[in-house]
């Protein structure tokens, strides 16, 4: 079973007791030169699964790029884990769904990733701390990847 699948796994069972973000990140050059995706108001929630009903673990971003946003990858993962992710482990991770905010002139995206949660899965996850790492996209090429956009606690 690979990293990606373990830690997934993993993610699905998380029971968040508080965690938010108000984080900006900005990244590597894409192809015209201009500076990488910038990644702000990062978020997540999550819902704990009742006795007959699933839960759910949600990410929230604005990505903006000039260029325009080609995507924003999504990775939960407890801080315990050695080593932590980086940007090549984001390559398999799933996207999130990416919708246009409007006529700002950034070529702003809010991305949005929600993820069930079976009480099986919230069993099986480890306690403590846990970040989401993203790496967003822009259609220039450019990249920005965060290990740590947001961040929550498992309940014990």
């Amino acid at each position: 079973m690979s990293k990606r699948v373990v830690t997934i796994s993993a993610l699905a069972g998380v029971a968040l007791l508080g965690g938010a973000g108000a984080y900006a990140f900005a990244g590597e050059s894409g192809s015209n030169g201009s500076a990488g995706p910038e990644v702000t108001k990062a978020s997540v929630a999550y819902v704990a699964p009742g006795k007959d009903k699933d839960g759910s673990l949600t990410f929230t971003a604005r990505v903006a790029d000039g260029s325009g946003v080609r995507n924003l990858k999504v990775l939960a993962w407890p801080a315990s884990m050695a080593p932590a992710p980086d940007a090549g482990d984001m390559a398999h991770t799933e996207s999130a769904t990416c919708e246009p905010t409007g006529t700002s002139g950034d070529e702003a995206a809010l991305c949005t990733y929600k993820v069930k949660v079976t009480t099986a899965e919230a069993a099986e996850s480890p306690k403590g701390a846990w970040h989401v790492a993203v790496l967003a996209s822009a259609k220039d090429g450019g990249r920005t990847f965060a290990p740590k956009a947001a961040g929550f606690t498992v309940k014990g």
